[in-house]
């Protein structure tokens, strides 16, 4: 049913709140100075810009950060945040004293308010087989240790976001065809793991490898209300195809879903990054339309499955975050005011 002139969002300026009940549009971290004048007041954090370098493959990055208290303002503007912070460092040390991230999410929660929503990115000690140590891949020797979740992750998170705590991601890195296992045996460890840690139905999971994207792996997901993560990211294949490796179905038991536009297809990680960087505009020929199109087609699928769909824009899915989300909300809008059929089935 097309929208009527009195509830379609202010999407010049950014504001995707309204856009529809089941649709929350959000970031993948949040804080850019580059964001200043689209989602930030300039005047509001002047002299309060703080700076930080970023290495990757040798070139440094020099990356301006806004004030924490700025996740209000980022609020007005969008329904949803990913936390990415979560992924290198437990809320818990060993002994149970409070990390530096548990004290940055305590922060956080002072500035929420009544419809806001953070997920959360589980560590990747949780959660990766390999870790990188001192320039190697090694063994992760607490891969799917349920203790360390629950006790050094999952109960901090809950005590400190209360009900502003919206979801859990679970990544699991890309792995190369000779350090891969069979799609049987990860199922038969995921089925423990999430037998095993607390009963929760914001669990998502985010397989980066695609032969894991396997029936015996997703009936798991299925079985335990997890949902399977659509990630639009270098080396999995497109989201329908992903979608429809899934049968079509959304697994999770809270009746969420969780798209991720990270990088484009085909380009790594740190050439994403240094195309987009500083963040503050798009790069010509850097956004997939293929990517817009079938983020569309999957918040129309969720709606008509009765499910709400999150959606988490990277900059380096396209350069500048705020923007690409516009894109997806004007074509949205485009595809209902068009009357188009929400897909229910494989796309």
């Amino acid at each position: 049913m097309p929208l009527s002139n009195t509830n379609i969002p202010d999407l010049e300026h950014y504001h995707f709140r309204e856009l529809h009940p089941r649709i929350f549009i959000g970031t993948a971290s949040d804080r850019y100075a580059g964001w200043i004048g689209q989602i930030y007041s300039e005047e509001r954090y002047r002299d309060r810009i703080t700076s930080r370098t970023k290495q990757i493959k040798g070139k440094s990055f020099r990356e301006d950060v806004l004030p924490v208290e700025s996740v209000e303002e980022y609020f007005t503007h969008f329904r949803v945040l990913e936390i990415d912070f979560t992924f290198y460092r437990f809320l818990l040390e060993r002994a149970g004293e409070a990390s530096q991230n548990f004290h940055v999410l305590h922060r956080y929660r002072e500035h929420l308010k009544e419809g806001d929503g953070l997920f959360l990115k589980v560590p990747q000690a949780i959660f990766a087989q390999k870790l990188l140590v001192q320039g190697k891949y090694v063994p992760n020797e607490q891969y799917l240790d349920r203790d360390a979740f629950a006790r050094r992750f999952y109960e901090p998170a809950r005590e400190i976001l209360g009900p502003y705590l919206r979801g859990f991601i679970f990544e699991q890195e890309y792995q190369r065809r000779e350090e891969r296992i069979p799609p049987a045996e990860l199922a038969r460890s995921l089925d423990s793991f999430f037998g095993g840690i607390p009963r929760d139905s914001r669990y998502h999971v985010e397989l980066r490898t695609e032969s894991y994207l396997a029936p015996v792996v997703l009936d798991v997901l299925e079985k335990h209300g997890v949902g399977q993560v659509l990630s639009h990211w270098t080396w999995l294949p497109p989201l329908r195809k992903q979608f429809e490796k899934g049968g079509s179905r959304f697994t999770n038991a809270g009746g969420q879903s969780v798209l991720r536009l990270m990088t484009p297809r085909g380009m790594r990680y740190e050439d994403a990054y240094a195309r987009a960087h500083p963040f503050d505009r798009m790069v010509e020929g850097m956004l997939q339309p293929s990517m817009v199109e079938e983020t569309v087609q999957l918040m129309q699928a969720g709606m008509a499955q009765d499910v709400d769909v999150n959606v988490m824009v990277n900059n380096r899915a396209g350069g500048n975050a705020p923007s690409i989300a516009r894109r997806i909300a004007e074509s949205f809008l485009g595809a209902v005011n068009r009357g188009e059929k929400s897909p229910q089935s494989p796309l």
